[in-house]
């Protein structure tokens, strides 16, 4: 057992290679439900690492939901689902105040956001007040209800569904808002490989409903994650690889093609999703690589087109990867 200079405890290799096992188990037990999302599967558990919460944009039925159940299966963590409807209000998710006739007090009534894992599924369909409401529990862990604040259970995040088809009817998420996610995670359709095993798969019986029988267990647990998540803080990041992080961040608010460019707060996302990416990896410290492989996913959703591009049919993603080309790479 070493002391960083900080004074928390670090953790010897064996412990780290344990805890980093454990959650590359994860993968495996998750592909046993859901097909050919392993890079979104390493997205969530990079997000876990890293503190933040995720934005899931894909059609229905590519397995959003079942993947949200089968990573909390796979972690032994509560995970609670919640549709988002243009009727549902902010109680509905975070809880209120109930009167109690046999006490003549108001006691409170815990929403679905008292869990681990949060699966708020077609975000975009709620108004903007009952959006909001997840701010407070998205950036501070708690909840405040009639001025006393509530904390939320540990680990916390809000997985987040949006379809990127249908907009009839729907309650765009602002600006700040977005911010907020650490990662917007793209769900594509399955490749036909893919398709045809999830076929396959349900043709010989697979119950989407009951995750135990498809032969998910658990194979990590909240201890786990939180010896991973002291690992992961203490790898090393070269001045060189900050300042290539600021370039690459910088360069999206000169770019002709946004009208907005990315926060400080989304280049230290980038900072600590290629951490995570990096020690899930296997090493003590951030390459440049680590860093290209995480910015689309962090960046994404933090930037914002001119009118002009989106209507010449200009991709967000398209104009990252061309500063991803430009920005000169750290040796």
């Amino acid at each position: 057992m070493n002391e960083h200079p900080s004074g928390q405890r670090v953790l010897d290799p064996l412990e780290q290679d344990t805890a980093r096992q454990a959650l590359l188990d994860v993968r495996r037990e998750v592909a046993k439900a859901v097909v050919g999302q392993d890079a979104t599967v390493t997205g969530m558990l990079i997000a876990l690492l890293s503190h933040g919460h995720v934005l899931l944009e894909g059609v229905p039925g590519v397995a959003k939901t079942l993947l949200v159940r089968a990573l909390s299966a796979a972690l032994d963590l509560d995970t609670k689902r919640v549709q988002f409807t243009p009727d549902l209000m902010p109680g509905d998710v975070t809880g209120s105040l109930v009167y109690d006739s046999h006490t003549s007090e108001f006691t409170f009534r815990e929403g679905p956001v008292f869990t681990n894992l949060l699966l708020a599924d077609e975000i975009n369909r709620t108004p903007p007040k009952t959006q909001a409401s997840l701010l407070e529990a998205m950036e501070e862990r708690q909840v405040s209800v009639d001025g006393e604040p509530r904390p939320l259970p540990t680990p916390f995040l809000v997985a987040a569904t949006q379809n990127p088809v249908e907009y009839e009817g729907t309650y765009p998420l602002p600006e700040a808002q977005l911010d907020r996610f650490l990662l917007k995670l793209t769900m594509p359709l399955p490749e036909r490989a893919d398709e045809m095993e999830v076929i396959r798969r349900h043709a010989a019986g697979f119950d989407p409903r009951d995750l135990a029988a498809a032969g998910v267990r658990k194979v990590a647990d909240a201890q786990d994650l939180e010896r991973a998540r002291r690992a992961v803080a203490h790898v090393d990041v070269a001045t060189e690889i900050v300042g290539y992080i600021v370039d690459l961040v910088r360069a999206t608010r000169s770019a002709p093609s946004f009208l907005l460019g990315v926060s400080p707060r989304g280049a230290t996302a980038l900072l600590n999703t290629s951490r995570a990416w990096a020690w899930l990896s296997g090493r003590t410290f951030v390459t440049p690589d680590d860093v290209k492989a995480l910015a689309l996913p962090c960046l994404r959703h933090r930037v914002a087109l001119q009118p002009e591009a989106q209507m010449d049919g200009v991709r967000v993603d398209d104009v990252l990867g061309s500063i991803l080309a430009s920005v000169p790479v750290p040796r």
